[in-house]
């Protein structure tokens, strides 16, 4: 195994994650509010799961997303 191949991959793999996530969330907040579905001063529970195929990887993370 190549450590700097396997971490670059990682890494590469959770900036798309991270960027992708952060835009349909700022996405959706930015459609509620337009919609007049939310406030802006809501807090929103949140859930992700990490699965990596092959390697029997299954990790939930739980967080919480504040608009104020």
């Amino acid at each position: 195994m190549d450590e700097e191949t396997f971490n670059l991959s990682i890494r590469k793999f959770l900036k798309v994650v991270g960027i992708g996530s952060q835009r349909e969330i700022e996405r959706a907040v930015a459609q509620g509010l337009e919609d007049g579905t939310i406030k802006g001063d809501e807090s929103y529970p949140s859930h992700m799961t990490l699965e990596v195929g092959g390697l029997n990887i299954r990790v939930s993370f739980d967080g919480t997303i504040k608009l104020q």
